[in-house]
Protein backbone atom coordinates (compact mmCIF):
# COMPACT_ATOMS: atom_id res chain seq x y z
CA UNK A 1 0.00 0.00 0.00
CA UNK A 2 1.34 3.37 -1.02
CA UNK A 3 1.32 6.25 1.47
CA UNK A 4 0.63 9.77 0.18
CA UNK A 5 1.21 12.78 2.38
CA UNK A 6 -0.41 15.83 0.82
CA UNK A 7 0.27 19.09 2.62
CA UNK A 8 -0.41 22.77 2.16
CA UNK A 9 2.86 24.68 2.06
CA UNK A 10 6.43 23.96 1.08
CA UNK A 11 8.83 22.40 3.57
CA UNK A 12 11.85 24.55 4.23
CA UNK A 13 15.25 23.38 5.43
CA UNK A 14 15.47 23.18 9.20
CA UNK A 15 15.18 20.80 12.14
CA UNK A 16 11.55 19.88 11.44
CA UNK A 17 12.39 18.90 7.85
CA UNK A 18 15.44 16.97 9.04
CA UNK A 19 13.32 15.03 11.54
CA UNK A 20 10.67 14.31 8.89
CA UNK A 21 13.33 13.10 6.44
CA UNK A 22 14.99 10.99 9.15
CA UNK A 23 11.79 9.00 9.71
CA UNK A 24 11.07 8.73 5.98
CA UNK A 25 14.48 7.10 5.47
CA UNK A 26 13.57 4.41 8.03
CA UNK A 27 10.20 3.55 6.47
CA UNK A 28 10.25 0.78 3.89
CA UNK A 29 6.76 1.59 2.59
CA UNK A 30 6.46 3.73 -0.51
CA UNK A 31 5.85 7.32 0.64
CA UNK A 32 5.00 10.17 -1.71
CA UNK A 33 5.07 13.76 -0.35
CA UNK A 34 2.93 16.13 -2.38
CA UNK A 35 2.99 19.82 -1.49
CA UNK A 36 0.39 22.32 -2.70
CA UNK A 37 0.17 26.10 -2.34
CA UNK A 38 -2.50 28.67 -3.04
CA UNK A 39 -0.52 31.70 -4.14
CA UNK A 40 -3.46 33.97 -4.93
CA UNK A 41 -4.51 36.48 -2.29
CA UNK A 42 -8.02 35.19 -1.59
CA UNK A 43 -10.47 35.78 1.25
CA UNK A 44 -10.07 33.11 3.95
CA UNK A 45 -13.09 31.00 2.98
CA UNK A 46 -12.10 30.90 -0.70
CA UNK A 47 -8.45 30.15 0.14
CA UNK A 48 -9.46 27.28 2.44
CA UNK A 49 -11.79 25.89 -0.24
CA UNK A 50 -9.07 26.19 -2.90
CA UNK A 51 -6.52 24.46 -0.66
CA UNK A 52 -9.06 21.70 -0.05
CA UNK A 53 -9.55 21.20 -3.78
CA UNK A 54 -5.79 21.05 -4.34
CA UNK A 55 -5.35 18.52 -1.52
CA UNK A 56 -8.21 16.32 -2.75
CA UNK A 57 -6.67 16.34 -6.24
CA UNK A 58 -3.61 14.61 -4.74
CA UNK A 59 -5.59 11.62 -3.44
CA UNK A 60 -5.09 8.54 -5.64
CA UNK A 61 -8.17 6.62 -6.81
CA UNK A 62 -9.36 4.09 -4.25
CA UNK A 63 -7.24 5.55 -1.45
CA UNK A 64 -8.36 5.87 2.14
CA UNK A 65 -8.38 9.57 3.00
CA UNK A 66 -7.14 10.62 6.44
CA UNK A 67 -7.44 14.32 7.32
CA UNK A 68 -5.15 15.52 10.08
CA UNK A 69 -7.21 18.05 12.00
CA UNK A 70 -7.20 19.41 15.54
CA UNK A 71 -10.93 18.62 15.78
CA UNK A 72 -10.43 14.98 14.80
CA UNK A 73 -10.32 11.91 16.99
CA UNK A 74 -7.25 10.79 18.86
CA UNK A 75 -6.18 7.19 18.72
CA UNK A 76 -3.43 4.93 19.98
CA UNK A 77 -0.39 4.00 17.92
CA UNK A 78 -1.45 0.37 18.00
CA UNK A 79 -4.98 1.19 16.71
CA UNK A 80 -3.43 3.38 14.00
CA UNK A 81 -1.17 0.51 12.93
CA UNK A 82 -4.12 -1.91 12.99
CA UNK A 83 -6.11 0.37 10.65
CA UNK A 84 -3.20 0.64 8.20
CA UNK A 85 -2.65 -3.11 8.30
CA UNK A 86 -6.34 -3.82 7.70
CA UNK A 87 -6.44 -1.46 4.71
CA UNK A 88 -3.29 -3.05 3.29
CA UNK A 89 -4.67 -6.56 3.82
CA UNK A 90 -7.98 -5.54 2.19
CA UNK A 91 -6.11 -4.46 -0.95
CA UNK A 92 -6.54 -0.71 -0.49
CA UNK A 93 -4.05 0.78 -2.99
CA UNK A 94 -3.11 3.86 -0.94
CA UNK A 95 -3.64 5.83 2.24
CA UNK A 96 -3.61 9.60 1.73
CA UNK A 97 -2.88 11.81 4.73
CA UNK A 98 -3.94 15.42 4.22
CA UNK A 99 -2.41 18.28 6.22
CA UNK A 100 -4.32 21.52 5.74
CA UNK A 101 -3.18 25.11 5.81
CA UNK A 102 -3.00 27.50 8.74
CA UNK A 103 -6.79 27.78 8.93
CA UNK A 104 -7.51 24.07 8.69
CA UNK A 105 -9.36 21.91 6.20
CA UNK A 106 -12.28 22.82 4.01
CA UNK A 107 -15.62 21.19 4.81
CA UNK A 108 -15.25 19.20 1.56
CA UNK A 109 -12.07 17.53 2.84
CA UNK A 110 -13.66 16.67 6.20
CA UNK A 111 -16.77 15.24 4.47
CA UNK A 112 -14.72 13.02 2.16
CA UNK A 113 -12.32 11.79 4.85
CA UNK A 114 -12.52 8.17 5.93
CA UNK A 115 -10.81 9.22 9.15
CA UNK A 116 -10.26 12.62 10.80
CA UNK A 117 -7.23 12.24 13.02
CA UNK A 118 -5.89 14.56 15.71
CA UNK A 119 -2.49 14.57 17.36
CA UNK A 120 -4.15 16.12 20.41
CA UNK A 121 -5.89 19.33 21.34
CA UNK A 122 -2.72 21.43 21.20
CA UNK A 123 -1.93 23.35 18.03
CA UNK A 124 1.18 22.07 16.25
CA UNK A 125 3.27 23.82 13.59
CA UNK A 126 2.52 22.23 10.22
CA UNK A 127 6.12 21.18 9.65
CA UNK A 128 6.22 19.51 13.07
CA UNK A 129 2.91 17.76 12.29
CA UNK A 130 4.60 16.27 9.22
CA UNK A 131 7.42 14.93 11.40
CA UNK A 132 4.92 13.54 13.92
CA UNK A 133 3.02 11.80 11.13
CA UNK A 134 6.23 10.32 9.73
CA UNK A 135 7.15 9.02 13.19
CA UNK A 136 3.72 7.42 13.62
CA UNK A 137 3.97 5.81 10.18
CA UNK A 138 7.38 4.40 11.13
CA UNK A 139 5.98 3.24 14.48
CA UNK A 140 3.03 1.58 12.70
CA UNK A 141 5.42 -0.22 10.38
CA UNK A 142 7.41 -1.52 13.37
CA UNK A 143 4.24 -2.61 15.20
CA UNK A 144 3.02 -4.52 12.14
CA UNK A 145 6.40 -6.21 11.66
CA UNK A 146 6.89 -7.03 15.34
CA UNK A 147 9.99 -4.85 15.67
CA UNK A 148 10.75 -3.76 19.27
CA UNK A 149 10.72 0.02 18.50
CA UNK A 150 7.20 0.25 19.92
CA UNK A 151 7.06 -0.86 23.53
CA UNK A 152 4.01 -0.90 25.73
Amino acid sequence: MKIVIAAVGRAKAGPERELFDSYLRRITWEIDLREVEEKRNLPDAKRIASEGEMLLAQVPPGARLIALDEHGKTTTSRAFATALQAWRDDGVPAAAFLIGGADGHSPAVIRKANMVLSFGKLTWPHMLARAMLAEQLYRAQTIISGHPYHRE
